[in-house]
């Protein structure tokens, strides 16, 4: 049964239980449009949402997981974060370390270039993310010259020092990234986010793009350096397994929508929307035993540039309420204590979720 009826709002994302960590990041109705332009004069004749209404929060010395498709969403709203897109709609409040609580919405760029000194972002690809024209002593001291912290030879000296966190040699500075391997170059741009001792690391798929034992690796060293500097991720993912290793909550993500967030645990073991009881059932199980049928959704993923009226995940729902569904809009309430969802009988349904 639902135990409450909450609608999520600014009010209900800043009251934090008083025993847990401070909010670093709250992000409240976040909303990211872009026009779609036609004809000889290029009006705007739509917009594609791929963001559309987005509430969540980050606590210090967490990581959230954002998962969902391809194409929910979800490097939108990182990249929104980093203020890489202007956003359309929202507010995004950061507890920046040296400047206080910062709307990061309105702040201008001379404020946006003092507040990327504690929010770096580590990308998906790291063979494009790396310029190929500079060396490793460029590469990972380049924000460090940018915003004036080290120069001449204490930059060589913090540049190898970085290098050594990451597990790479301090001889490697004057190689280039042609010379690296996938999992190397992705070390260096961790190295890169580490330099300027940021608050919070934005996270976009960093081990998608490569095999699986590197994955591992990189997952062990994000975990250490989040030990060791009292770091905080936004990880962004579309693997639910690499997702649970290592984070503390999860928000899943369907048409720029967040459908479901809760703790790690809770939202594996019983989820509380039919889209995330979809997904939990395609993740590999190493036991034969336990490995039951997967979901199939019906349908294709909804337009973000035409969503369907009402829920917009309730064309491919098969707990569809014809009548309900598809004419009322679900908001992201608070079902249980840290557990919100965007569905009008979550709490009623009995889903499935992964077996321990």
């Amino acid at each position: 049964m639902i135990q409450t009826e909450e609608v999520i709002t600014p009010d209900t994302v800043q009251s934090p239980d008083s025993s847990t960590s401070p909010i670093l990041l709250e992000v409240n109705n976040l909303k990211k449009w872009f026009p779609i332009k036609r004809g000889f004069f290029s009006r705007t004749v739509g917009h594609v949402k791929a963001v559309d209404g987005v509430s969540f929060y980050v606590r210090e010395g967490e990581t959230l997981g954002l998962v969902g498709e391809s194409g929910c969403g979800k490097t939108t709203t990182g990249r929104v974060i980093m203020r890489a897109y202007k956003p359309t709609g929202g507010e995004m409040w950061f507890a920046d370390q040296n400047q206080g609580r910062v709307n990061l919405t309105d702040a201008d760029e001379q404020q946006m270039k003092r507040l990327r000194r504690n929010m770096q972002m580590v990308f998906q690809d790291p063979y494009s993310s790396l310029n190929p024209r500079m060396n490793l002593l460029q590469n990972v001291g380049e924000p460090l010259l940018v915003h004036g912290v080290a120069a001449g030879k204490e930059l060589e000296d913090r540049v190898s020092e970085l290098l050594r966190v990451v597990g790479l040699r301090p001889e490697y500075l004057n190689r280039y990234p042609h010379a690296f391997s996938g999992g190397q170059r992705q070390r260096i741009g961790i190295a890169r986010a580490l330099a300027l001792n940021p608050q919070l690391i934005v996270l976009d798929e960093p081990v998608s793009a490569l095999d699986v034992s590197v994955q591992a690796q990189i997952l062990n060293l994000l975990q250490d350096l989040q030990a060791q500097f009292g770091l905080t991720y936004l990880f962004i993912a579309h693997d639910l397994s690499v997702v649970e290793h290592i984070s503390d909550r999860v928000a899943v993500m369907y048409v720029g929508q967040l459908v479901e967030s809760a703790n790690t645990k809770e939202l594996y073991t019983k989820p509380l929307h039919p889209y995330t009881e979809a997904l939990l059932s395609a993740v590999p199980k190493p036991d034969p035993l336990h490995r039951g049928d997967p979901i199939v959704l019906e349908g294709d993923v909804a337009d973000p540039a035409n969503p369907p009226s009402g829920c917009y995940f309730h064309p491919r729902c098969r707990y569809n309420d014809q009548d309900r569904c598809t004419k009322e809009t679900p908001e992201l309430r608070e079902v249980k204590s840290g557990h919100f969802v965007r569905c009008h009988y979550a709490g009623e349904l009995d889903l499935r979720g992964v077996v321990a």
